[in-house]
C-alpha cells in the first residue's frame, strides 16, 4: 500500500457534500477523457484469439472472418453488438495482443438498427482516428501471467559426465501456476498438426483432475509422455499470451499429466476405457515403430483392427528411441507410452527388414492395408574433399550405436558440422563422451546457417555452450585437412548466403574468410535421407513421387496404391507431432478404404 492508497478515500469522501451536475441534453459535449464508449480494434495487431468474446457476459462479441487464417491469426476478428454491450470493458482489459480499445465517443444516432452491430477496425466509424478513451493500462495490467513459470533442470556441471534426464518436471503448485496464465483461446489447437485439445487439458490441470487430462491427450496423441519432452511445441510460438509476456509451457504441461499416471496399463486401460474393443475381420500391416506407425497402430487397434508393426531394430521407437539422446527421452517413459499401445492388441514383431526379410508384396498379400511410417534413418554427406575418410561420421549412425550401446569413437577433438537439432544432439552426447573419456570437452559445432536463422531450437543452442559446447554458426564446409592419412580439422568459409534468387540450394562464400577448426574426427550432420528399398520397381511403376523423390499421398495419407499409405518423416518430416497427426489421419483414411468409400 502506498501513501496514494492512504488519501484516496478521504479525497472521495470530500465530494459528498457538492450539488451533482447533470447534462440534460449531453449530444456534442466531449466526454472524459477515459470515459469507455464505442470500440477500435487494430485489425494487423489483433490475431482473433477470442478472449474478448470469451469473456463477455453479455454476447454481446462475436467473432466473423476477416482473411484467411496463417499461423498465429484464426483470420477472425471480434464483431459488437450494440444492442447487448454495457461497455464494461473486459473485452478491453483481456485483450491478449493490446489491439482492442474503447473510445471516448458515446453518440450513435441511427435509424437503422442493424447498424449497431459492426465489426471495430473493419468497418470504418468516424472515431477511428480519435486517441482518448478507454485502453488497457500498461504495462502491468494483465488478468494472467506474464511470466511463465521456470522449469527446473540440473545444472550443466551435473548433467555434461551423464545421459540422466536433465529437466526435472513441473511440480503441482508449478503446474497450476502456469496453468492459470492461460485464456483458453485456442490458438495453439489451430497450430498443432494433431489439433490437441490443448485447452481443455489445460483446464484439467487447473481442476487437478489428471485422469480427465490423460483423456484429451490420447483423443489425438497416444505418445504424451514422449511428446511431452521433445514436441517441437510450434504451438508455443502463437500462443496468444506470448504476444506481450511469455508464451504458455504447453509441451510442460503436456509432460506434466502424463508424468502424474502411473506406469500401469491397467489403469491406463480403465481411464480410457479401452479393454472391451469390439473386434472387426480386418488386418493392417505398419512398417515401422516410429511415431506415425504406432499411432496409426493405437487408432486402428481402437477401431478393431488386428495390427501388427514391423521393426527392424531390436526395440520400437524408431528414431525416437535410436536418434534422442537419452538425456532429454529417457528409454523408460518410451516405453511406457508403448507399453499401453501394446496393450490394446498391438503387435511389434522386431529385426524384420521389410524388403529383405519379409517382402512388401507378401504384406500386401497377407494383410488388408498396409501403412509405411519408415522414417529418415539414413545420413547425408557433404560430399568435400576428405568426407571419405573413415574418421569422418554420421551423427544419426553414432546416435543410433550410442543407444545400442555399440562402442563409439571419441576423439579429444572433434567437428561437427550442422544446425539443426540432430546436430545439437549429437555435440551434446559427443560432449558427454568426451567428458567421461577426457574429463573435458573439446567439440566444435559449426552450420552454414548464422545463429538467428539456425534450425535448431534456441534451448538446445544454449544448452549446449552451457556445458562446454562450441557453437560457430554462418560458416560452410570447404574441406576435411587430412594429413599422415589422419583427420586434421575442417577448414570452412563465411557463407554469405544459402539460397540463390530462386529459393534454391546455392551457398555463397566469402574465400576470404577462412577458418581451420582443428579435429580428429568430424562428425556430418546436415539432414537426414530415407531409405524406401522395399517399394519394388513394379510397384514403384504405379506410385506418383514429388521431385524430392517422396512417394506423393492425398489427404489422408493414401497413396495412389489405394491399399498402401505412407506417413511421418518419410512424407512430412522431421518432426514428432507431425508423424503422430499423419498416423492418426492415416488410421481413419484405412477405416474409411476397407468399409467406406474405396476412393
Amino acid at each position: 500500500m502506498n501513501i496514494k492508497d492512504v488519501f484516496t478515500p478521504f479525497t472521495t469522501w470530500s465530494k459528498v457534500v457538492k450539488d451533482p451536475v447533470t447534462i440534460k441534453n449531453p449530444i456534442g459535449r466531449e466526454a472524459a477523457p477515459r470515459y469507455r464508449g464505442f470500440h477500435k480494434n487494430d485489425v494487423e495487431a489483433c490475431i482473433g484469439c477470442g478472449t474478448c468474446e470469451a469473456i463477455c457476459e453479455n454476447k454481446a462479441i462475436d467473432l466473423v472472418p476477416y482473411k484467411d487464417p496463417v499461423s498465429g491469426d484464426s483470420g477472425l476478428r471480434p464483431r459488437i453488438d450494440y444492442g447487448r454491450c454495457c461497455w464494461c470493458a473486459l473485452c478491453v482489459d483481456i485483450c491478449t495482443t493490446n489491439s482492442l480499445s474503447l473510445t471516448n465517443e458515446y453518440t450513435w444516432v441511427d435509424t437503422d438498427p442493424d447498424n449497431f452491430i459492426f465489426t471495430p477496425g473493419v468497418d470504418k466509424k468516424s472515431w477511428d482516428d480519435k486517441k482518448d478513451g478507454w485502453k488497457k493500462p500498461v504495462p502491468n495490467y494483465h488478468f494472467y501471467g506474464q511470466t511463465r513459470v521456470p522449469m527446473g533442470e540440473l545444472h550443466a556441471h551435473e548433467r555434461i559426465d551423464s545421459f540422466v534426464e536433465f529437466i526435472k518436471g513441473y511440480s503441482k503448485q508449478q503446474a497450476e501456476e502456469e496453468a492459470d496464465r492461460c485464456v483458453g483461446c485456442g490458438i495453439c489447437t489451430a497450430t498443432c498438426p494433431a489439433h490437441m485439445g490443448i485447452p481443455e487439458y489445460i483446464k484439467a490441470i487447473r481442476n487437478d483432475d489428471m485422469e480427465e487430462g490423460l483423456r484429451i491427450l490420447y483423443e489425438t496423441n497416444p505418445l504424451p509422455e514422449i511428446c511431452g519432452r521433445i514436441c517441437t511445441h510450434k504451438c508455443e510460438d502463437v500462443c496468444s499470451v506470448g504476444v506481450n509476456g511469455d508464451p504458455l509451457s504447453i509441451r510442460w504441461l503436456k509432460r506434466y499429466i502424463a508424468d502424474q499416471i502411473p506406469a500401469d496399463t491397467d489403469k491406463y486401460n480403465d481411464i480410457l476405457v479401452t479393454k472391451d474393443i469390439k473386434q472387426n475381420n480386418k488386418k493392417v500391416a505398419i512398417i515401422g515403430s516410429g511415431p506415425s506407425g504406432l499411432s496409426a497402430a493405437y487408432y486402428l487397434a481402437l477401431l478393431g483392427y488386428s495390427v501388427k508393426i514391423f521393426e527392424k531394430l531390436p526395440q520400437a521407437g524408431g528414431m525416437m528411441r535410436y536418434g534422442i539422446p537419452e538425456y532429454r527421452l529417457p528409454y523408460d517413459q518410451i516405453d511406457k507410452d508403448i507399453n499401453y499401445i501394446l496393450s490394446v492388441g498391438v503387435e511389434i514383431e522386431y529385426n524384420v527388414t521389410v524388403g529383405k526379410d519379409i517382402t512388401l508384396e507378401q504384406l500386401h498379400k497377407d494383410y488388408d492395408a498396409v501403412f509405411a511410417g519408415t522414417g529418415l534413418h539414413l545420413g547425408r554427406s557433404t560430399r568435400i574433399a576428405g568426407s571419405d575418410h573413415p574418421n569422418v561420421y554420421q551423427s544419426v549412425d553414432l546416435l543410433r550405436d550410442i543407444v545400442k550401446e555399440v562402442p563409439v569413437p571419441v576423439e579429444r577433438k572433434i567437428v561437427v558440422i550442422g544446425g539443426g537439432n540432430v546436430a545439437m544432439d549429437i555435440t551434446r552426447s559427443m560432449a558427454r563422451l568426451q567428458m567421461k573419456k577426457f574429463g573435458e570437452v573439446n567439440i566444435i559445432t559449426t552450420s552454414l546457417e548464422d545463429e538467428a536463422h539456425m534450425p535448431a531450437d534456441r534451448e538446445e543452442i544454449v544448452e549446449a555452450r552451457e556445458e562446454g559446447c562450441t557453437i560457430i554458426p554462418g560458416y560452410g564446409p570447404q574441406e576435411i585437412i587430412i594429413e599422415d592419412n589422419k583427420v586434421k580439422g575442417l577448414k570452412v568459409w563465411k557463407c554469405l548466403s544459402i539460397f540463390d534468387e530462386d529459393r534454391r540450394f546455392n551457398p555463397k562464400f566469402d574465400a576470404s574468410d577462412e577458418r581451420i577448426f582443428e579435429g580428429d574426427m568430424v562428425i556430418e550432420s546436415i539432414g537426414q535421407g530415407m531409405d524406401i528399398s522395399y517399394l519394388s520397381e513394379d510397384f514403384k511403376k504405379d506410385l506418383e513421387f514429388d521431385p524430392r523423390g517422396r512417394v506423393k499421398t492425398n489427404d489422408r495419407f493414401q497413396s495412389s496404391l489405394p491399399w498402401l499409405f505412407l506417413g511421418g518423416d518419410i512424407i512430412q518430416g522431421p518432426d514428432v507431432i507431425h508423424g503422430i497427426a499423419n498416423g492418426h489421419i492415416a488410421a481413419q483414411g484405412i477405416d474409411d478404404f476397407l468399409f467406406g468409400n474405396k476412393s
